[in-house]
């Protein structure tokens, strides 16, 4: 099995897809075309080299942190990739049309016993200070990750071996049908560094000025104000048509718009209720919706006490009845964001479709009374990326007409994904994740024993979740995930809030904008396919 790069349907992967199956080879004419056009390309970039132009601004509704500057440090949440597709590249990542495309690798296969994959890493790509990437700097880039779920993968693998400078090879422990699914988009491992730069500034000079093999280079970062990249003209696969990019801190989503009303920014992201309707209005200016791979729920971390009110399962089911999904997506994102009643995507791979999420407040007061909460409770702290803080505050209120009685905690996303993963939060966590992946890479990390931001643990969970990682045949392995969702939904594990559809806003000089490319993600990407609209 093997993987070119090659067109594919979404959720195929070059070699298999995510659900194990195979594809066809390619001919020796398939090949020798490839390399035609390579050519073309290459001769393309040598002509186009200097044509990159103008500058493209995005106002950016969260604080940027140097943490993301690194793909070693990737945690199981989309934002550092908001950044990742323009500074880095990977082996293998998600593009438009194919979840698994081949990129710094130009191929891949996995053996016949399924106990290795072998990565040919292409010819001529660079890392911006004009190094070439070799199979080195991959074993390199894959030992030092340290993000989500790396120790799972590093267990798994059993060693990287470089035979030459061009070919990287994973020997496996034993057949794992989703080595490709975590290398390639659920986790930062094959998201590739330099090795020589890394060890010559070391750690932390690193994300002081990183350098990657994206189509952008790192030009200044400004913490609390601006990151500013430049195009690389030898990045492989096209010279960006844009020459610089800015990407300004605005926490305050109406300044965000206003920026946007008055041409100082191209595209805000994040604008909801009220001032994604004035939007709308706005001549000039564009709505641009996109349901993301990004669900939303509230995870009660506490309910393997037998001393917290969390560890009676009437009062999680409580909580879950008191959300008044559908008048919140109304509100805040105008109903775009669709409620699916799981915490992982409807479009994952292995997605178990759950029954329909209920706003039942009356239900959700005889629970609480049931459980000895006739009058309410205190619940305690509430915590939420403060970015999301107006949901906190939506289902906060929920709660509390409900009797659950709590305060609202929210913190810079940077430090509450820290604080998520460390275990150092309690009472209630508004959780989310926009990860690439499917139903497995979501769980192992929120449900399974010793995933990053799993508190706790079910028995029947873990054992279903060992069985499955080994299992090569798809029906099984999808009966068994399914009984995992079944298990969370049953126990009320979490109380899922909706799936997210991100409201943004585009302005007058922005041509494509390159967001809603790549199935799912939140962000514009990939960087080189955005333009400027000609004036």
């Amino acid at each position: 099995m093997d993987g070119k790069a090659r067109p594919a349907p979404y959720g195929r992967a070059g070699g298999i897809n995510s659900l194990g199956r195979s594809t066809q080879d390619f001919s020796r004419r398939n090949l020798l075309a490839l390399s035609a056009l390579g050519l073309l390309a290459t001769g393309q970039r040598t002509a186009n080299a200097n044509n990159a132009q103008g500058q493209l601004t995005w106002a950016v509704h969260i604080s940027l942190a140097p943490t993301w500057f690194d793909p070693a440090e990737t945690p199981g949440m989309i934002t550092p990739f908001l950044l990742m597709y323009a500074l880095h590249d990977a082996m293998v990542k998600p593009m438009p049309g194919n979840a698994n495309e081949p990129c710094l690798a130009d191929g891949w296969k996995m053996a016949p016993d399924g106990l290795s994959y072998e990565f040919t890493v292409r010819a001529g790509a660079k890392f911006h200070n004009g190094e070439p990437v070799t199979a080195e700097d991959v074993k390199f880039s894959f030992e030092r990750y340290r993000g989500t779920s790396a120790a799972l993968m590093k267990e798994r693998v059993a060693t990287v071996e470089t035979p030459d400078e061009r070919r990287v090879r994973f020997v496996l422990k034993k057949p794992w049908p989703d080595f490709l699914t975590f290398y390639s988009s659920a986790t930062g491992a094959g998201w590739i560094v330099p090795k020589k730069y890394v060890q010559q500034v070391g750690e932390e000079g690193y994300k002081k000025a990183p350098i990657g093999a994206g189509p952008y280079r790192f030009v200044s970062f400004t913490p609390g104000v601006e990151l500013v990249l430049e195009a690389f003209d030898a990045y492989w696969r096209k010279v960006p048509a844009v020459k610089r990019l800015v990407f300004k801190v605005v926490p305050e989503e109406a300044t965000r718009l206003a920026a946007l009303k008055r041409g100082e920014v191209d595209f805000a992201y994040s604008i909801r209720g009220e001032l994604a309707e004035e939007l709308q209005k706005t001549p000039g200016l564009t709505l641009k919706a996109v349901v993301l791979q990004g669900t939303f729920w509230l995870y009660f971390p506490d309910q393997w006490d037998p001393k917290s009110p969390w560890h009676d399962q009437r009062v999680r089911e409580a909580a879950r009845l008191a959300i008044d999904h559908k008048s919140i997506s109304e509100a805040l994102t105008l109903g775009y964001s669709p409620i699916t009643n799981s915490i992982i995507p409807d479009s994952f791979d292995f997605y178990w479709k759950p029954p329909a999420a209920k706003y039942d407040l009356a239900a959700a007061k005889k629970l609480l009374a049931e459980a000895g909460f006739r009058s309410g409770f205190d619940a305690g702290d509430y915590y939420c990326d403060s970015s999301y803080a107006n949901l906190g505050e939506a289902v906060l209120n929920n709660l509390q007409e409900a009797g659950i009685r709590v305060k609202l905690r929210p913190l810079e996303r940077a430090a509450f994904f820290a604080a998520y993963s460390e275990k150092k939060l309690k009472n209630i966590i508004q959780g989310s994740s926009g990860a690439f992946g499917n139903a497995a890479t979501r769980l192992e990390a929120f449900a399974a024993k010793g995933g990053a931001y799993a508190y706790g643990n079910y028995p029947e969970i873990d054992t279903l979740f060992a069985e499955q990682a080994a299992e090569m045949d798809v029906a099984k392995r999808t009966a068994m995930l399914a009984r995992i969702q079944q298990i969370l939904h049953e126990k009320s594990v979490y109380a899922p809030i909706w799936q997210l559809a991100l409201l943004n806003g585009q302005g007058k000089r922005m041509g494509e904008s390159a967001l809603g490319l790549i199935r799912g993600h939140a962000y514009s990407a990939p960087y080189e396919d955005v333009t400027i609209k000609p004036s």
